[in-house]
């Protein structure tokens, strides 16, 4: 008896899938989620991989079934930083999950995961409208079927808020942080650890938009609920304290709040002296916030320390700033020793500016009403910054501005103060440190 190819075909398909079942699949998974919750993703690729396998052999190519296996395969290559590997699979789990409502008009809910797989995705390979519109489009999704404040929503609000914020709709993504601030009250109630996180994330919201007496009224709000809650001196009261001390920090760098601050009230007491033109000293209740939180995670059962490294350094800047270099260098010391033994000393390797006012000219400091009249031109020197952290022996790199602009940029470097290199534990001169002032220059009239 002769068959056709197709019936061929049908057959073999047949049989494949009479060979595969939910038991042979669900030990693969079992495989593929132990690596993947490890954090193991090159371990767990190939199991993503022939989890997709064995579904399309047992249901098909093109059943629904295949969208939480093609979700796990796009979440592994994401981990990897194969943005386009990871784009094929959500993109396919979509479409899949929307045939299958084609005509049907309802909610899936299903479709949440990939739309936010695939906004991730974008926004890693900074393709922000793409992902602006799969995040909105997974967040309207998860309204309508699981209520308009229901917490499943917020790590894709999270990443819908930063796509605004790099599309430059700041109005957008104040709506949604206010937005996602109200879910996490309604969802965890005011006294659950679990508004840490929001809490922390609104805060730091105001701190980016200059707003510091609102930024540590929220700042001592979480204080207030770690403290309660988890009691003094405890792990969760770490954030809420770092956050109160940058607020302070940032204060006396960048000028006090213009606007209106928050209905709380700030946790310590405000002791910064301040005149009409802004803040003239570090509020010394910002470095007693660092030591609590220094203190806090050196008697916690299980020392981070990745967190405490970064908060001393947190804490090493503070000195620095306030004129303290002896006392900074030895707390860049500690902080280095921490991190070396996490192998995260790279953020103490190089220079890191910390206090720099950009000269006239600068992009920093001119906002033309006509930007099209106007062009970008750079101005590069390099220098020295010594174990104190100050700027020595500046030289002209390359230049593309006027010798006036870029005397003015020599004078704000001169002026600057960098946080010093630390080597095994000490302070050591840099050289060759390069720096890129951006200035607006008009363009010449045709």
């Amino acid at each position: 008896m002769r068959f056709s190819g197709f019936i061929l075909a049908l057959l073999a398909s047949v049989a494949a899938a009479a060979a595969v079942d939910d038991a042979q699949r669900l030990a693969v998974y079992k495989e593929f989620r132990a690596a993947y919750d490890a954090k193991h993703y090159s371990a767990a690729l190939p199991y993503a991989e022939k989890l997709v396998v064995l579904t399309e052999q047992q249901y098909g190519t093109d059943n629904a079934a295949l969208a939480n296996p093609l979700s796990n395969l796009g979440a592994t290559r994401f981990h990897l930083g194969d943005y386009p590997g990871a784009e094929t699979p959500f993109q396919r789990a979509v479409r899949l999950l929307e045939t299958r409502n084609a005509g049907s008009g309802g909610i899936d809910r299903q479709l949440i995961r990939p739309l936010h797989g695939l906004g991730e995705t974008w926004f890693a390979a900074r393709q922000y409208p793409e992902a602006a519109a799969a995040l909105k489009r997974a967040v309207d999704i998860s309204r309508n079927a699981d209520g308009l404040f229901n917490a499943e929503q917020l790590p894709v609000l999270t990443t819908l808020i930063d796509c605004y914020l790099a599309l430059g709709r700041k109005s957008d993504a104040e709506k949604e942080h206010q937005y996602a601030f109200r879910v996490a009250e309604t969802s965890f109630g005011p006294r659950d650890l679990r508004m840490l996180g929001p809490i922390e994330r609104y805060a730091r919201w105001f701190e980016y938009n200059g707003r510091y007496l609102s930024a540590r009224a929220l700042h001592g709000r979480g204080l207030q609920l770690a403290e309660e809650v988890a009691g003094r001196g405890t792990a969760q009261t770490v954030a809420p304290l770092r956050g109160i001390a940058r607020t302070y920090y940032l204060e006396y760098l960048f000028g006090p709040e213009k606007e209106e601050p928050a209905p709380e009230q700030d946790p310590f007491s405000t002791t910064a002296a301040t005149t009409a033109s802004g803040v003239t000293r570090l509020n010394p209740d910002g470095e007693k916030a660092l030591q609590l939180a220094i203190a806090a995670l050196s008697k916690s059962g299980s020392i981070d320390q990745q967190l405490r490294g970064d908060t001393l350094s947190e804490l090493g800047d503070w000195y620095m700033v306030a004129g303290q270099s002896a006392k900074a260098k030895d707390i860049y010391g500690l902080a280095w020793h921490d991190l070396a033994a996490v192998q995260a000393t790279g953020q103490l390797a190089t220079p890191r500016q910390l206090v720099y006012r950009p000269p006239l000219g600068s992009v920093a400091r001119v906002h033309p009403s006509k930007p099209d009249e106007w062009e970008e031109k750079t101005a590069e020197l390099s220098f020295v910054v010594t174990p104190e952290g100050a700027v020595r022996d500046i030289k002209l790199a390359k230049s593309e501005v006027s010798d006036s602009m870029l005397k003015g940029a020599e004078l704000a470097l001169r002026k600057s103060l960098y946080a010093p290199r630390i080597e095994a534990g000490v302070a050591e001169t840099t050289e060759d440190v390069h720096f890129i002032e951006h200035f607006l220059v008009r363009k010449p009239k045709s």
